[in-house]
């Protein structure tokens, strides 16, 4: 099998799972408990705090909670502010955020909250003006991702961030960096010393599934998302996930040590992916290819063709992909994403995402370039919108 759906989820590193075992077995304590061999493993979560808190320039390891996942986190930031600042109404988001942001979003527009949706250009590249236009007085939060999901696009959280500051203090600023953490510089002390709310899930990075984490600027007024005990200094109820929190330290150990190298690498595999379809496949969009994006994520679309006919038969030759539409689901609509990014009608239902991690290799790229090609021809010969003999989208569908 070949896996290069890395930006869905990845495998726990052997290192990280090794580092797990004992919390399962032999360390099994509850860490609030007052005997020593507890107190031991409650000891433990403190360094695994301070080793993502240190990674992150956190001014100190109390602003990092530990919470089960990204989605937990980002709802967290919601229900935290808008109950702690009540009195102002006004969030700024994206048209292509998560739905674990865009859907928090739109349930709070139910409450009388009025959200501003930024759109993206053609790449996927949020407009400055349209930003600076959008803040106001009375802005509450602005949430914007660090790098998206689908194509991989990084949005500059360094300059939004700093404006939305000088717009008006008062305004608080999140950015969902489940995507990036790890793979793109974030430094709370520096390029986003601007930040107040940070999200993350560690099973993007080679840590389990069910452990995430969120960041809170010190000082920066947000009420308990969870209540019912005294865990996470109060901050969120419910006994730590002992096993889950100290892998992910220990995912994020790992990819300190390796960060330069693996960047490189993947981006490489990725280039050379996105350079031979190109070279295969005619018709093709790389949705996010004008704008800056993650080393490991590469989005096309072919013209003509069904993503989900795409990944079925991509599945069937084994390679692990997703779609960029929303057919896997068993949904009609094609992704929001590409929506906003106003993909070609002929080419919104065709998009493949792939991503890739540390563990992949060139062979795998290789076996692609020469699998995925084929398939797109075999779709295109039964599309109704394909025109064989010319081998181009028929008159009536041309871009």
């Amino acid at each position: 099998m070949i896996y290069l759906d890395s930006n869905a989820t990845t495998a726990i590193a052997p290192e990280v799972l090794e580092t797990m075992l004992p919390f399962f077995t032999t360390r099994y304590y509850n860490p609030s408990s007052a005997y020593s061999a507890a107190t031991g493993v409650a000891q433990e979560i403190r360094k695994a705090r301070k080793t993502i808190a240190d990674f992150l320039g956190m001014a100190s390891p109390k602003e990092l909670i530990f919470t089960s996942c990204a989605t937990e986190s980002n709802n967290h930031v919601f229900a935290g502010v808008t109950k702690s600042i009540p009195q102002r109404k006004h969030i700024i988001t994206t048209t292509v955020e998560h739905p674990a942001v865009l859907e928090v979003c739109r349930d709070l527009e139910r409450f009388g909250y009025d959200v501003t949706w930024l759109p993206v250009d053609r790449y996927g590249n949020l407009r400055i003006k349209d930003y600076v236009q959008a803040l106001r007085n009375d802005t509450l939060l602005v949430s914007i991702m660090h790098a998206n999901n689908e194509t991989g696009v990084i949005f500059p959280i360094e300059q939004l961030s700093r404006i939305a500051k000088e717009t008006n203090p008062e305004i608080l600023f999140h950015t969902d960096a489940t995507q990036s953490m790890t793979k793109l510089p974030i430094d709370l002390s520096d390029n986003f010393r601007y930040v107040d709310f940070l999200s993350f899930s560690g099973h993007k990075f080679h840590a389990p599934k069910g452990v995430g984490g969120l960041y809170i600027r010190r000082g920066i007024p947000c009420r308990t998302f969870l209540t019912g005990g005294h865990q996470e200094s109060g901050r969120r109820g419910g006994t730590e996930n002992v096993p889950f929190i100290i892998g992910m330290a220990k995912a994020i150990e790992l990819a300190e040590k390796t960060h330069d190298e693996d960047f490189a690498r993947m981006e490489s595999l990725r280039d050379k992916l996105q350079n031979g379809i190109l070279q295969r496949i005619s018709y093709l969009e790389i949705n996010g290819g004008g704008a800056p994006r993650m080393p490991n994520t590469l989005n096309v679309a072919c013209h003509c063709v069904e993503g989900e006919g795409i990944l079925f038969q991509l599945n069937e030759s084994g390679i692990c992909a997703s779609s960029g539409s929303a057919c896997t689901s068993g949904a009609l609509e094609p992704s929001h994403v590409l929506t906003a990014m106003n993909v070609p009608f002929t080419a919104l239902h065709g998009s493949v995402r792939f991503s890739l991690s540390r563990y992949n290799i060139e062979e795998e790229i290789d076996q692609v370039l020469d699998r995925f090609p084929k398939i797109v021809e075999r779709l295109r010969a039964i599309s109704s919108g394909w025109d064989q003999s010319k081998n181009q989208p028929r008159a009536q569908d041309r871009i």
